[in-house]
């Protein structure tokens, strides 16, 4: 089943999920952090620094800087590659599985409310 969704619609979804990771007790990333996050989830590993600017088209160190702040809160993490040692690995970790399989039934649930 596709949920087709009018524009307005759309961003009251959008809303109302944004409104509900508000009002949580969890972090409060931002669009280029949870991009980021997203990214390393949904697509297949290695992830570089490199690989990421240049996928998001976003400069390496604020890569680097919303790494650091993902990597505090232990929704990401970051190891030098072995084989090439100018590279930085960036890995998922269990808290940031856990944090954003919550955070997918939490829009499954809001977007249910929508058909409703």
């Amino acid at each position: 089943m596709t949920l087709e969704l009018k524009p307005v619609q759309a961003l009251a979804l959008w809303q109302d999920v944004v409104l509900e990771t508000v009002r949580r007790d969890g972090p409060d990333l931002s669009s280029r952090q949870f991009a980021i996050l997203l990214t390393v989830y949904l697509t297949s590993p290695p992830h570089t620094v490199r690989g990421l600017a240049g996928s998001l088209n976003v400069s390496k160190p604020a890569i680097t800087r919303a790494l650091d702040a993902l990597g505090q809160l232990d929704l990401l993490k970051r190891k030098r590659d072995e084989a090439d040692r100018r590279n930085v690995l960036v890995q998922r970790t269990v808290k940031g599985s856990v944090f954003l399989r919550d955070f997918a039934d939490l829009v499954t649930s809001v977007a249910g409310r929508l058909e409703a």
